[in-house]
């Protein structure tokens, strides 16, 4: 693990819009610097990030965080591997915790072989492009496939020579060891023998990244006609490489993917790369595998659309069918899109421009059940019994869907195209999984009494208790806002209390006093006994308040290190929707005045303001709640007891109203 000095070093040098710099282009915005949002496409930019406060906001979708987040959000680096990240852009040596021998055993092994097959990649990548052999036999046929110059460095490309142990010697020669060599499966050793051969002799290479760009492994294509030998060779399973759990192409495609909210699925390295080529870069390969869960998982990381490209050959299009419930059954939306006969990917973009290509696949890609239909239909050929099979082997695609909502539509377009009635492809649907049709009726039937109950007792409870909710969340989150965002300022409130005068009555006075922000709000909780009814809200002004009264000060970059992920992102708003709407020049530039939203005056009225309706809205809330239970008979009160109460409330709800010029007791209702 990375030592949390290492860690606290990192944050403490790297930069932000450094980072997101080399990702994003950045302009000046008055104290902050705007961009295009790297998450959405758009054309005017929402994209901020903050040097002073050192964290950023897109606004399009919502993301926000430090130099960290943004390069887990854009890069999908894990936690340690953005960290590695920054160590290694700003030069900071990583100094690890103390592990137990077979923890260190177990990651030096893995970090030997990740380290292996690196150096696999630049020498097989250096062979295609500075030997004779390479430019020969690799780069010509690379460059028949139309690959530019461009392309095959971007993918890392290469050549392993027709001979049985160069690249084993090479490496051999360079220190790296045997025993590694062997478990990536770059070599093969024959101990009866006494001999070592190279896996991938006389194959052109294509290395497989991870998510995070790591080389895990290679796909080898041999050159030669003989039929005796297979036409590609992938790395064996091994500690890093798990072909299971690898998509070709997806370290390039990650940032597209997600941009785009797609992923075009294809079967061979050359699909990808071609397509890459031809300007479509959400595009990843299976490896000529069949498709599995742990691969859809990798892609339901970034999106939830796929849509599967098919070869133009039936029978390819039979045999890639099969993945397509899978997809299904991960709850992920499939579209398919099928090439004309004879074409694939790789052919079709190799041949035809992009706005061409673009308009393809928009035209072409059907939802699955639309192509499955249409394919199936010809196989039935008229005939009412494979038609049967047909239905039956659609129904059971619709089975795998989690969501009963796209069910039911699905199974009223299989209905449509089909010509049979809904009620024997739900009957047929209830046979296939009649557990499962069983359960979520019976959920829904549940819900729907649950919902009814509340529409035909209370036709405004619910409406009620919503608008309730809403009005604590959006009080409760303010109050954390004022706290975050002027703390430590000194402003004079005007305090009121009740006094008893002369004559025995009560009336309210007030005094002048001096209070940080901070003081102000933690005062009036403390005095009123009040705990916020959000969990998150309450965990957060609770942290924030024990920092100011701790520490006296409120360090922004250092209490968001230490936040779980759904208290940052609010953290992080509350920062950044502070300078969303600056007028910044307006005075200088445009000779607009406009009164400071931080003056003193302002934030006197605001937090007062904020306070008291939040006084107002517990009040309420008691009441209902005191009402409430009188009418279940929780409460042993009589009518006139339960009067005088609910009296005494209105009364201070009142009085509380009149401190600002107003009651709202609508407000509240």
């Amino acid at each position: 693990m990375i030592s949390k000095d290492t860690i606290e070093k990192v944050f403490e040098t790297a930069r932000v819009e450094e980072v997101i710099g080399d990702f994003v282009q950045l302009k000046r915005a008055g104290s902050n610097l705007k961009g295009l949002s790297p998450f959405v496409n758009e054309k005017s930019p929402s994209f901020m990030v903050s040097p002073v406060k050192q964290i950023w906001k897109d606004f399009s979708s919502g993301k926000g965080g430090n130099a960290v987040t943004f390069l887990m959000e854009h890069e999908h680096f894990t936690y340690p591997e953005a960290i590695k990240y920054l160590a290694k852009k700003y030069n900071i040596e990583i100094e690890e915790t103390v592990q137990t021998d077979e923890d260190v055993a177990v990651a030096n092994e893995k970090e030997s072989m990740y380290l292996v097959s690196e150096f696999a990649q630049k020498y097989f990548h250096h062979t295609l492009l500075e030997t004779e052999e390479g430019k020969a036999i690799g780069l010509t046929y690379f460059k028949e496939r139309g690959f530019t110059s461009e392309t095959i460095k971007k993918f890392g490309l290469g050549y392993c020579t027709d001979s049985w142990d160069a690249f084993t010697k090479e490496a051999l020669g360079k220190g790296y060891k045997l025993e590694f060599l062997e478990k990536t499966g770059l070599t093969i050793v024959k101990e009866e023998e006494g001999k070592t051969f190279d896996r991938f002799k006389g194959r052109v290479m294509f290395p497989i990244h991870s998510m995070s760009g790591r080389v895990l492994g290679f796909g080898g294509r041999i050159l030669t006609n003989d039929k005796k030998v297979a036409k590609y060779v992938n790395s064996p399973e091994s500690d890093i490489y798990h072909k299971s759990k690898v998509l070709y192409g997806i370290f390039h495609a990650k940032q597209a993917i997600a941009k785009q909210d797609n992923c075009y699925l294809v079967e061979g390295y050359t699909d990808v790369i071609q397509f890459n080529q031809a300007g479509i870069e959400n595009v990843v390969a299976s490896s000529g595998t069949a498709l599995t869960p742990d691969q859809i998982r990798l892609v339901s990381r970034l999106t939830k659309n796929i849509t599967v490209l098919f070869d133009g050959d039936a029978a390819g299009l039979r045999a890639s069918i099969r993945g397509i419930d899978l997809i299904l059954e991960a709850g992920m939306n499939v579209k398919v899109c099928a090439f004309p006969d004879g074409e694939d990917p790789d052919s079709f973009a190799k041949k035809t421009p992009y706005n061409e290509l673009v308009s393809f696949l928009e035209e072409n890609a059907k939802d699955f059940i639309q192509f499955k239909a249409s394919l199936l239909v010809k196989e039935a050929n008229n005939d009412p019994i494979k038609k049967a099979e047909l239905i039956r082997d659609m129904v059971n695609s619709i089975g795998k869907i989690p969501d009963r909502i796209k069910r039911e539509v699905y199974i009223q377009e299989c209905s449509r195209i089909m010509d049979i009635s809904e009620d024997v492809l739900f009957n047929t649907l209830a046979q296939i999984d009649k557990k499962e049709l069983t359960e979520a009726n019976k959920k829904f039937k549940e819900e729907q009494k649950a919902f009814d109950v509340i529409k035909n007792d209370s036709p405004n409870q619910a409406s009620s208790l919503l608008s309730s909710v809403e009005i604590a969340t959006l009080l409760e989150r303010k109050i954390i806002e004022l706290v975050i965002l002027y703390g430590n300022r000194l402003i004079e409130f005007d305090e009121q209390y009740l006094k008893i005068n002369d004559d025995g009555n009560e009336e309210i006075v007030t005094e002048k006093r001096q209070l940080k922000v901070f003081e102000k709000v933690y005062f009036s909780l403390q005095e009123d006994e009040i705990e916020f009814s959000n969990p998150l809200f309450r965990n957060l002004v609770t942290q924030i308040l024990e920092l100011y009264l701790q520490e006296g000060n409120f360090e922004k970059n250092e209490f968001l290190n230490q936040l779980e992920a759904d208290a940052e992102q609010i953290v992080i708003d509350i920062l950044m929707n502070e300078d969303k709407y600056k007028l910044d020049g307006w005075e200088e530039k445009k000779q607009v005045f406009v009164k400071a939203k931080d003056s003193d005056e302002v934030l006197k009225t605001l937090i007062s303001e904020t306070l008291i309706s939040y006084r107002e809205y517990l009040i309420q809330n008691l009441t209902k709640e005191l009402l409430a239970d009188f009418m279940a008979q929780k409460k042993s009160l009589t009518m006139e007891e339960l009067m005088q109460i609910v009296n005494d409330y209105n009364a201070l709800k009142v009085k509380i109203s009149s401190s600002i010029g107003r009651v709202r007791t609508d407000y509240f209702k």
